[in-house]
């Protein structure tokens, strides 16, 4: 038995370590090692905010809990992904999600620069919508590649937005739609589609032991990817975070997700889910009402956050938070 000292002088027991894993969204090819350093120091920011910062070299140094970052980032980036724009490949499963996905963006971007205000965020926000229906008005009958194409329009369009420009992740409108089009590639359970979702959700869950406490924190497609492997682990959740999530968007992801209907993995025993006012890809607040508590009575429990910019959509830019990061470090505490 060893006692570890944290901040404040106070000594607890040291047990065997919980688990914290960190499950990204969509992106490129990842490094593991660099993600984990970047999403702790981002915690670390917000447990200081939180007036932890006695617990800070803990979390930083592996004393307070194992730290990984799952990576499954090649599974989606496969034969050459990172360039050129999403084809032939797409089924049309994955059109409708597609479609759906940016059909929501383009309803939050609306209410945040309505067309009546006639700025140039808003006209470019309508060029986007006017894209979008081309999109949706049967482009199958165009020949193949014609919905990628219109696809590009709309996601070259969203980027014209200063801050979507600036601050986003995409070089350019045919890198954006690739990575959204991961969303969908893991959602499609059609035929030999289903073996990508499946070994997402085994690479998130490898090397986890059951007996042991686990903390989770997703982001973004990885709260989907966390959602569904949750359901299937065995061992105790002490606390799930959801951040960013697009789980309740309706009819794009909330009907899609297994097991059906949706409820809160049984195994957890609290479930944060944290949504900014300003991040497009959010299904907004309405996780408690659209997905069931488990048997215990856990559900989602979700709180604002507000931060700058108008591209709000980074694991990084939730976690400096303190509201999200102090339940988080708390939950690791034996």
């Amino acid at each position: 038995m060893a006692f570890v000292q944290y901040g404040g002088g106070r000594l607890v027991v040291a047990t065997a370590n919980p688990q914290l894993v960190f499950i990204h969204g969509i992106g490129g090819l990842r490094s593991a090692e660099m993600e984990r350093r970047q999403w702790l120091g981002a915690l670390a920011t917000g447990v200081r905010a939180a007036g932890q910062a006695g617990l800070v070299s803990a979390l930083t140094q592996g004393w307070l809990a194992d730290v990984r970052f799952a990576d499954y980032s090649d599974l989606l980036n496969a034969k050459g992904a990172q360039g050129g724009a999403p084809g032939a490949e797409l089924d049309h499963f994955d059109e409708r999600v597609l479609s759906g996905l940016l059909e929501a963006m383009v309803d939050e971007l609306v209410e945040q620069f309505p067309p009546e205000t006639g700025t140039r965020d808003a006209r470019i926000i309508g060029q986007a919508r006017h894209h979008l229906d081309g999109l949706s008005s049967g482009s199958q009958a165009q020949g193949v590649g014609e919905f990628a194409r219109r696809l590009v329009w709309v996601t070259t369009t969203l980027l014209q937005l200063p801050g979507l420009r600036q601050t986003a992740q995409w070089a350019n409108g045919q890198a954006f739609a690739l990575q959204l089009s991961q969303v969908a590639r893991y959602l499609n359970r059609n035929g030999g589609k289903a073996s990508v979702g499946s070994a997402i959700r085994s690479r998130v869950l490898e090397g986890l032991d059951p007996a042991r406490p686990l903390v989770v924190v997703s982001h973004s497609l990885g709260t989907v990817v966390a959602y569904e492997a949750l359901h299937e682990y065995e061992g105790p959740v002490a606390l799930w975070v959801t951040l960013g999530s697009p789980l309740a968007l309706g009819g794009v992801v909330l009907q899609r997700l297994v097991p059906q209907p949706p409820s809160c993995p049984e195994r957890v025993g609290a479930w944060h889910n944290f949504w900014d006012r300003n991040d497009v890809v959010v299904g907004r607040p309405r996780l408690a009402d659209w997905i069931a508590p488990s048997s215990a009575g856990v559900k989602a429990q979700t709180a604002p956050v507000k931060s700058a910019g108008v591209w709000t959509h980074t694991a990084t830019k939730y976690l400096e938070h303190a509201e999200v990061a102090g339940p988080i470090v708390e939950a690791l505490l034996p």
